[in-house]
C-alpha cells in the first residue's frame, strides 16, 4: 500500500511537521506526517488506503497534550474547518469535532440550550468526547446522544454512549479512529440566564487559574474521581491541587516548567520548557504526592511521541 505522500488528498500533507506551534505548551518535536483532511469524505480515502503498519494519532487543538520532544511516528490527523460546524435544534446539540468547546457552549446558549458546562473547558468537542470532559458537576457523558467516528480503515461508524465506556476524563475508543461529530441533549433554558451563567463562570474561572500563562488545563486527575461541582460543600481533601499543596509542590520548578502558584495543579511552560522539562516536573510532582500522602496522582494531560534522542 501507498505512503502517506502518495496518496491523493484533498486536504494538506505534510512530511516532517513540527507540531510544537500546534500544542498550548508550545513543546514537542515533528511528526513523520500531519494531515489536515478538507473533509469527512476526505479523511475516510485516506485511511482507506494508508498502510495498515503506519499508526495514526488524531489531535485537536493540542489543549491537553504534551508531544514529547522526538515527536510523532506515523500520522498525526488534525481536524479544521471541514468538521467545525454547530447547529442547534428541537433540544439537541450537533458539532462537529473541531468545533471549540466555549463556541459550542456560547451558540447552544444563544438557542436556549444549556451547555453551560462546555463554556470554560479548552480545547474542541472531539477532545471533549474523548476525554470526557466536565466540570461544575456534568460531563459529556451526561449529555451525549451519539458519536461519529472514522475508523482505522476509512469505514464511518456511529457510536451510542455506552459504547465509549465513560468513565472520569476516560472513554474507549479504539486505536487510530477519528472522532469527527457529537450530537448532544440539552434542557431548554432562557438565553439570558444562561449567557450570566457562562459570564460568572468564567469570571470564577479567572479568579482562581492561571488563564492568560501558557499552560494545558488541570494536569492531573482529582483523586477523588470527579470534577470540582462549584458548590459551596464542593470537597478540597482529595482535590489533585490539595495533595500537591500538602507535598509542598505549589511553584515548584524544573528546567522552564513549573507548577503554578496560582493553582497548583496546572503545569506551566514557564521559560521556554521542552517536553522533558514538563514531563519530568509533573512526574516529580506525583513522586512527592506519593511520599507525603501515599496517593498516587494520574496524568489528565496526554503525554504522546518519544523523547529527544539525548533523553534516551
Amino acid at each position: 500500500m501507498p505512503l502517506p505522500d502518495q496518496i491523493a488528498t484533498r486536504g494538506t500533507l505534510t512530511a516532517h511537521r513540527a507540531l510544537d506551534g500546534l500544542t498550548w505548551l508550545r513543546v514537542g518535536g515533528p511528526a513523520d506526517w500531519l494531515f489536515q483532511p478538507a473533509d469527512r469524505d476526505d479523511l475516510c480515502a485516506f485511511l482507506a488506503q494508508l498502510d495498515d503498519d503506519i499508526p495514526v494519532f488524531p489531535i485537536g487543538v493540542g489543549s491537553n497534550l504534551i508531544v514529547r520532544d522526538g515527536g510523532i511516528r506515523g500520522v498525526v490527523i488534525r481536524l479544521g474547518r471541514g468538521f467545525n460546524d454547530i447547529a442547534c435544534a428541537k433540544g439537541v446539540v450537533t458539532a462537529g469535532a473541531a468545533a471549540l468547546d466555549a463556541h459550542v457552549a456560547r451558540k447552544a446558549a444563544q438557542a436556549g440550550l444549556d451547555l453551560t458546562f462546555l463554556r470554560t473547558i479548552p480545547g474542541a468537542i472531539g477532545g471533549a468526547v474523548r476525554m470526557n470532559a466536565g466540570c461544575y458537576g456534568s460531563y459529556v457523558a451526561d449529555h451525549l446522544i451519539e458519536a461519529e467516528a472514522v475508523t482505522r480503515q476509512g469505514g464511518v461508524e456511529r457510536l451510542a454512549p455506552e459504547m465509549l465506556e465513560f468513565a472520569y476524563r476516560h472513554s474507549t475508543l479504539p486505536a487510530g479512529w477519528v472522532l469527527t461529530r457529537a450530537w448532544f441533549r440539552a434542557d431548554a433554558n432562557d438565553a439570558q440566564v444562561l449567557a450570566d451563567r457562562m459570564e460568572a463562570q468564567l469570571a470564577r474561572r479567572d479568579a482562581t487559574q492561571p488563564t492568560k500563562d501558557r499552560s494545558a488545563g488541570s494536569t492531573f486527575r482529582n483523586p477523588a474521581g470527579f470534577s470540582s461541582t462549584g458548590q459551596a460543600d464542593d470537597r478540597q481533601d482529595l482535590k489533585a491541587w490539595k495533595v500537591i499543596d500538602d507535598a509542598g509542590m505549589r511553584g515548584a520548578r524544573l528546567g522552564g516548567a513549573q507548577m503554578s502558584e496560582m493553582h497548583s495543579n496546572f503545569l506551566l511552560n514557564a521559560d521556554n520548557a521542552t517536553a522533558g522539562d514538563l514531563e519530568s516536573l509533573g512526574e516529580l510532582v506525583r513522586k512527592k504526592v506519593y511520599q507525603n500522602s501515599g496517593i498516587q496522582l494520574q496524568w489528565e494531560i496526554m503525554r504522546v511521541g518519544e523523547p529527544a534522542p539525548e533523553e534516551g
